[in-house]
């Protein structure tokens, strides 16, 4: 990582101390809160969001349509049931944090407008210390912690990527990439072109059709979608039969989760068969006569990157009713009319979405030293995916990406609080993840492995992460099935981190 020198107000005098400082907002950052306060109500801790209010992406983006892509019995947490439709919008999700702020007594631990600039480790006085920007005057302000705990997400909120083609300073149109959505723009009766298929891109095809003269999806390479109808039957069944709320949620959850690991299991044992199971969803859904093979059967294997769950299969209808389409084929060059394609086909656009993902951000873009001297975490190696060896308390929330991210930061969450537990047990102040002599041979590899999942965004900033081993506990299989179980067992004494 490369330090960024810049300007700012004189700091303001004298600084606050915390037991424990958990920098963001959103689930993960709610999650690490409610278990400090729960587990160790004798800790101190405060939440710095650089926002101005909770809630993180759900906040970020105001995009048509945003939506979950994962179900809330899953992504929603499991100390705190989900009561509404499996596949939410932003604004439910939103709802459903700030009752739990409220429930929890959380919101007095927020200071919000706060950013992250640097964290400076020493060893003699066994804290960090943390340099915040105050965005609403500019002025820096200084914390002190024991613990740091970075549960900021792994992309930049300010900006999204668009990859820069040729020719983009001559569309005489707008172009916004759904990150940085203008609140006043207005799409009804305009051609619309968006960029990508993902599922950003599938959630905002079907909200801006219906309003919009066309809307055409363009994608280089086609995706996987399953389509489902917006309910949960057993949910549904359990509430008329006036079941709690928390056994429901906790129910659902545990038949999602067997649902989702049967279909992770297909795709390594069976991938053929269940790449054929899921396009015949989708030709079912548009007819034989639909050019599925063009625009619907993916070049890689199911699994390797994330299944778009369409709910009640609405991207299916924008298209079949004729308001959108989708388009496969790369870009040769933007020009004053739209995008002209190497195949020769001339999308013309009066707005054009680049749905094309995000810039990884590597902990919050944060400038870390250990004793005086700068951290480059891609020389680090993970422990258990949530810790880095060299670097002393200090743990970063890093969730799954096809299951639902909460599900990986309960498990965190529960990891770090045993370990609390450890410390205090034995009195110490401090824990290291520490290479032992029998790992210091061992290969690094990276941080995901890309022959199990690939997607772009992550692929571009590969090169920036920490490494992961080829033994426990330095491996991050972002495997839930195996991590549910790993995880409450893991031998926290085993060599691995130094309690000192």
């Amino acid at each position: 990582m490369t330090a960024v020198t810049q300007a700012f107000p004189a700091s303001s005098p004298g600084a606050e101390h915390v037991d424990v400082l958990i920098v963001g907002a959103g689930i993960s950052g709610i999650d690490a809160a409610y278990h400090v306060q729960k587990e160790f109500p004798g800790k101190s801790f405060v939440v710095l969001e650089t926002q101005e209010t909770f809630g993180g992406t759900w906040h970020t983006h105001k995009y048509p349509g945003v939506r979950s892509d994962s179900d809330l019995y899953t992504f929603g947490f499991k100390w705190k049931p989900w009561v509404g439709a499996p596949i939410a919008t932003a604004e439910e999700i939103k709802k459903y944090l700030n009752e739990t702020l409220d429930e929890q007594g959380l919101r007095p631990h927020i200071r919000y407008r706060h950013k992250v600039k640097t964290a400076q480790w020493s060893t003699p006085d066994q804290r960090w210390t943390v340099t915040v920007e105050r965005l609403e005057d500019g002025a820096l302000q200084t914390f002190t912690c024991n613990f740091l705990w970075m549960c900021q997400g792994y992309y930049r909120h300010e900006q999204g990527y668009t990859p820069e083609w040729p020719g983009m300073d001559r569309f005489k149109g707008v172009l916004v990439h759904p990150q940085r959505w203008p609140e006043d723009l207005d799409y009804r009766g305009k051609k619309v072109v968006v960029i990508g298929s993902g599922a950003t891109a599938a959630t905002i095809v079907p909200a801006m059709a219906k309003d919009v003269e066309h809307i055409t999806m363009l994608q280089r390479s086609p995706t996987y979608f399953t389509p489902g109808a917006n309910r949960n039957e057993l949910a549904d069944l359990l509430r008329d039969l006036d079941v709690p709320a928390e056994w429901i949620h906790e129910i659902v959850r545990r038949k999602v989760l067997k649902d989702t690991a049967n279909i992770a299991r297909l795709a390594f044992e069976q991938p053929e068969a269940l790449k054929q199971q899921l396009i015949g969803v989708v030709r079912q859904e548009l007819g034989e006569d639909y050019d599925v093979d063009t625009h619907f059967t993916p070049k890689y294997m199911p699994w390797r990157q994330r299944l778009a769950f369409v709910p009640n299969g609405d991207l299916f209808e924008g298209i079949r009713s004729g308001k959108a389409s989708v388009a496969t084929g790369h870009i040769e060059s933007f020009n004053e009319k739209g995008v002209l394609l190497q195949s020769g086909e001339q999308l013309d656009a009066d707005i054009i979405v680049t749905a094309t993902g995000f810039d990884l951000c590597v902990l919050g873009d944060v400038v870390f030293e250990i004793d005086g001297e700068s951290v480059d975490f891609a020389d680090t190696v993970t422990y258990r995916g949530c810790m880095f060896s060299g670097v002393p308390n200090m743990a970063w929330i890093f969730g799954y990406f096809r299951a639902s991210w909460t599900l990986r930061a309960d498990l965190v969450c529960e990891l770090v609080c045993r370990m609390f537990r450890l410390m205090d047990e034995k009195g110490a102040k401090v824990v290291t993840p520490q290479l032992r002599p029998e790992d210091e041979g061992m290969q690094r590899l990276p941080w995901i492995d890309p022959e199990n999942f690939n997607p772009g965004y992550l692929a571009r900033g590969m090169h920036l992460m920490p490494r992961q081993g080829d033994r426990e506990p330095w491996i991050f299989t972002q495997d839930y099935d195996k991590e549910k179980d790993e995880f409450p067992a893991a031998n926290l004494e085993d060599g691995s981190l130094i309690f000192t």
